[in-house]
């Protein structure tokens, strides 16, 4: 309800009425997203990089991909840390107004697919509501729950991404990014996908 006193005289953006207009069918293409941030509490945290990429009928679209760093130096400021990262990141760089409204672009009505994904979803959920917009509309898979199921798991044991990564024999990286992260939930993805005989 304060939500929505809140935002009652804002005019809804022009990219979120765009997004909401994909809605009308049901998209064949996932988008598996992963982001860093400097902590899991959507409220205090912030998202810090987004590396996503698309996957449409079983494969992996290289070329189909987002990635940014957030340029979050009030978080920085206020809470005396440095963002040196930031600074030397070779990423493309924005605002998280323009990244949040860039990445709302690029995933469209896509199903989304990540690890532990509903803290990215309400992480980014929270950075929508700044910008005067209701919460995400897309359908969302979890490769630990897509794990879980395939091995009849019911006890709620939580799964890292290297123990994934390990479990379906998928080759270590000496880089850790959000970018890299996505590429490694991605073909944990498509091997789940497949084992579960998902379309």
């Amino acid at each position: 309800m304060l939500d929505w006193l809140k935002n009652s005289n804002k005019e809804t953006p022009e990219f979120w009425k765009t997004y909401l207009s994909k809605f009308d069918k049901k998209s064949k293409r996932f988008v598996v997203l992963s982001t860093e941030k400097s902590g899991t509490n959507p409220i205090k945290d912030v998202i810090l990089t987004i590396g996503a990429f698309a996957v449409i009928n079983n494969s992996l679209y290289i070329g189909d991909s987002f990635e940014t760093v957030l340029l979050q130096y009030k978080y920085f400021h206020d809470n005396e840390l440095s963002n040196e990262f930031i600074v030397k990141s070779k990423m493309k760089k924005l605002g998280e107004p323009d990244a949040i409204k860039a990445l709302i672009e690029f995933i469209e009505n896509s199903v989304l697919v990540g690890h532990h994904i509903d803290i990215e979803v309400e992480m980014i959920n929270v950075a929508l509501g700044k910008l005067g917009c209701g919460r995400l509309k897309n359908e969302a898979l979890d490769i630990v729950i897509m794990h879980r199921k395939l091995h009849d798991i019911t006890i709620s044991k939580k799964f890292s991404l290297e123990e994934l990564c390990n479990i379906y024999k998928i080759q270590k990286s000496e880089l850790n990014s959000s970018t890299e992260s996505a590429y490694k939930i991605a073909l944990l993805f498509l091997k789940l996908k497949s084992k579960l005989g998902l379309n």
